[in-house]
Formats: C-alpha cells, structure tokens, sequence
C-alpha cells in the first residue's frame, strides 16, 4: 500500500509499503478521505512536544481524521463489517486500567493516538487498521467529506456540551479554524447565541457566509466594556486568549479550553477565582463522535461548508508549510484522497 510519512522535520515521503492485514478484532479499511490539522503540521515541523518527550519517533505515518470503507476484517470480528464505511476513534487505551474501564480511553496514561503517537499508522495512506471497538459505522446520509470531519466535529461538539448553556444564552468563541466553525455550528443547533471572534477579515466573513450573525474581531473583544458572556470557549492558538477569555466572561460562567499555543499561556488566576468561574480542558473526541455523527446524519450540522479542497498525496507537504491550492475555497480544512498520488 501507499502511506504517506514524516521522516524528519519538513521532510516527508510517500512510502510503499506491505499490505496491512487485520488482527484479531480488527478491521482493515480503505481510506477514501482524510484531513490534516494543526497537530499535522506540528508533525511535520518538528514541533509536536510528543517527539521530545519520545512519545513520538520518526518515521511518523499521519493522519487522524478519516473514513473509509472496511475491506477486511481478522478473527473474532463478525463479516457483516465489510463493505461498511466507518470512522474511528483516535485514542487508543490500554483497555486494563480504571480509566479504560470507565470508559475514558483518552485519558489512559498508556493510550495509542491513531497518526500521532508510535504505535499505530494514520488515516494519510491506502490502508488503516482500527480495532472494532473503536470504529463508528457511518450512515448512508454522511457523504465521505463530512464523514472524514467527524473527528474534529467529536472534539468541537464536546466543547460545547462543556458550556452547559441552554437555549437563548450567549457564547464566545475564540478562534475561527476548523474546531471554532464547528463548535459555532454545534451551538446554533443547541439554540445558543452565538458570537464568533478572529483576527483576519476573510474569517469573519466566512463565518458571516455560514449564518453566523455575531462576528467581532479580537480587537473590539479587547475593548470592549460591555455585559460580557455566559461561556467562552478559546478555539485559538494564541498564547493570550485563555486570559482574553476569562477577562470576557460573566461571574459565574464558564471558560472552555481546547486550542493549544506554542508557548505556555498565562491567565490571572485571581481573576477566576474573584468572578468564580469554572474553567473546563477538552482532550479528545473521543466522547463526543457518536453525537457528533447523530447530528451530521440528522443535517442539523453541515461541516461541508469548511472544507476548502481535496488533494492528493503529493501536495500534503506544500499545504503543511502553509501554502493553499490556487482553486482553494475559503474554508479552513483540508482533505487527502490517499488514493490520488
């Protein structure tokens, strides 16, 4: 099969590799479809803070959002798998430890992250193994482009259900990627007012061409006195936004953190404490893919819109050094046929 590999910082190869072939309780896929991320580029780039602490060594086979179509499956796995499209699960537990059993694989201590961490090849090659366990079947009304984002959707989804606002409550959210568009759309689902802040003009107005009525540039939430917000979920890869948010929330609410900076962030902590705020982490799609596959099927959330190409093999190294496809919609995402070279 062809896979797609990290092979030092900025330096990938697209390798020949054996077929794979699926152990006991796993199914082998097909990939039709994957996308690549910001956790991708910090792969590519030599900075992703899992190669110093030797979570991750190199050659690194990435890719952790994809779909595809089962093609096989080893024992123990039943053979009305094949022919299905499905999805998977990123986090890979242990399966023996008191988080595991609980059902909280991401946090395993001893966790595989499919396309990420060594140990398990990701979704940028013709071929992915997933043991069943972990694999989603993905109704007929999911075309393969939203299928392939149902990871992102997973993490997005969960960051708002972290919120805990109801209907007519205000939002924030910081950062205009993949995961901000998408926790935007999720919260318009649920009801939630929802403001949406960036710091390029051709966002805000992407944002505006998805119903996004909200839309206010980082500045102006700098500046601004007003009443503040319910919730504020930082979407963002800035170093300042965690505090930005805190400063922007009413007492009582709740900040949500999922985007992650360079460099360690700094938030004023007597901040939280005086307007008694609740400050929420989010790690993982992992408990958010099953709705977040209830609400693509149901059309509630079309991630379609956010998509801005599909390419193959051999231009995944020119998009992870920031460059974008001449016909390139305005959408933050990008997706890999790995069956085009």
């Amino acid at each position: 099969m062809r896979a797609l590999r990290v092979i030092a910082p900025f330096t990938i190869e697209i390798a020949e590799l054996a077929d794979l072939i699926p152990g006991a309780d796993q199914l082998l896929v097909s990939v039709e479809r994957a996308g690549i991320c910001g956790t991708d580029v910090e792969l590519y780039s030599g900075d992703m803070a899992y190669y110093e602490s030797g979570r991750t060594t190199y050659p690194v086979q990435i890719g952790h959002e994809w779909t595809g179509i089962v093609s096989g499956v080893g024992t123990g796995v039943s053979r009305s798998w094949l022919g299905k499209r499905v999805t998977g699960d990123t986090m890979l537990g242990c399966g023996l430890c008191t988080r595991c059993a609980s059902g909280r694989t991401h946090i395993c201590d001893q966790r595989i992250e499919i396309g990420i961490t060594d140990g398990w090849g990701g979704g940028l090659a013709e071929q992915i193994l997933i043991p069943e366990r972990y694999a989603f079947v993905i109704p007929e009304s999911i075309s393969i482009a939203a299928a392939a984002m149902i990871e992102p959707a997973g993490n997005s989804l969960r960051t708002v259900e972290a919120t805990g606002l109801v209907d007519h409550q205000k939002l924030l959210i910081l950062g205009l990627g993949t995961i901000g568009l998408l926790a935007a759309q999720f919260a318009r689902a649920k009801n939630i007012e929802v403001h949406v802040a960036g710091e390029r003009e051709s966002s805000l107005n992407f944002a505006r061409e998805l119903g996004i009525m909200h839309t206010h540039t980082i500045a102006d939430i700098q500046e601004s006195t007003g009443s503040g917000f319910d919730a504020v979920i930082d979407a963002s890869s800035s170093d300042f936004m965690p505090n930005l948010a805190l400063q922007r929330v009413l007492p009582g609410g709740k900040v949500v953190l999922i985007g992650l900076s360079g460099t360690p962030s700094l938030i004023d902590t007597r901040v939280q404490v005086l307007k008694d705020v609740t400050v929420v982490g989010i790690l993982s799609a992992s408990p958010g893919l099953r709705g977040a596959i209830n609400y693509f099927a149901s059309g509630a959330v079309n991630p379609e819109p956010l998509i801005s190409e599909v390419i193959g093999l051999r231009d995944v190294a020119n998009r992870l050094a920031g460059n974008r496809g001449i016909e390139a919609g305005p959408g933050p995402k990008i997706h890999v046929d790995p069956r085009i070279l």
